[in-house]
């Protein structure tokens, strides 16, 4: 298994199921109010720890002034990208050893990180940035990922070729769900029932655009 284990908080919430996260979610992390199971978080750049926030506490983030630089609100922002340019070259060339990750620009680390989920949560994998260069030539569209807050989702498990820009919790929500539903070598039944599911949820939740969409 390549890369690190992500070890922020960001990726402990991954550890738990959709269903925990929502069941411990019961107060804003920034005024104590008592929040939804439906939410919004902030972006804590210094620690990359997620914070769940209540609306009022989401409308005043929303202005990127009001973070002072520290915090970032995740966006709500979904597209389905159904011409993606992805070859199985690039793919090879980006090496990511599973058929499903997740990519994004991190401003700690100056550069695109790639995270696959894995049975043990968040996985970091060594990216191939020259064909990542290649790759966003390729998809105008991703010269619009915001940093940090969101990110290249792609799924090619099982012969499929799908592609989303998406809010960096919506990607921790499918390693929670990986992670909490596999068994054994090969993740048994009960999680490949899962990710149908939250793929078709997203694809509800989600508006078609073009790869060559700049705006």
């Amino acid at each position: 298994m390549s890369g690190t284990v992500a070890s922020s908080r960001l990726a402990r919430l991954a550890q738990r199921s959709a269903e925990d996260r929502r069941a411990a979610a019961e107060q804003c992390e920034l005024c104590g109010e008592a929040i939804p199971a439906a939410h919004r978080h902030l972006l804590d750049l210094d620690s990359r720890e997620l914070l769940c926030a209540c609306r009022p506490c989401s409308l005043l983030f929303d202005n990127p002034a009001a973070g002072a630089g520290h915090y970032l609100l995740v966006p709500e922002r979904r597209l389905r990208i159904d011409d993606f340019a992805l070859e199985d070259l690039v793919w090879e060339q980006l090496r990511v050893p599973v058929d499903m990750a997740f990519f994004f620009h991190s401003s700690a680390a100056g550069r695109v990180q790639a995270f696959y989920p894995s049975a043990m949560g968040a996985t970091e994998s060594l990216l191939g940035l020259e064909a990542w260069v290649e790759l966003g030539a390729a998809n105008p569209v991703l010269r619009t990922l915001e940093p940090d807050v969101e990110a290249l989702l792609v799924n090619r498990a099982r012969g499929a070729r799908r592609h989303w820009i998406v809010p960096i919790d919506d990607c921790y929500a499918l390693v929670g769900l990986i992670r909490s539903h596999w068994k054994g070598l090969t993740g048994g039944a009960e999680v490949w029932r899962q990710i149908p599911k939250f793929y078709d949820e997203l694809d509800r939740r989600s508006r078609g655009a073009s790869r060559e969409d700049t705006c």
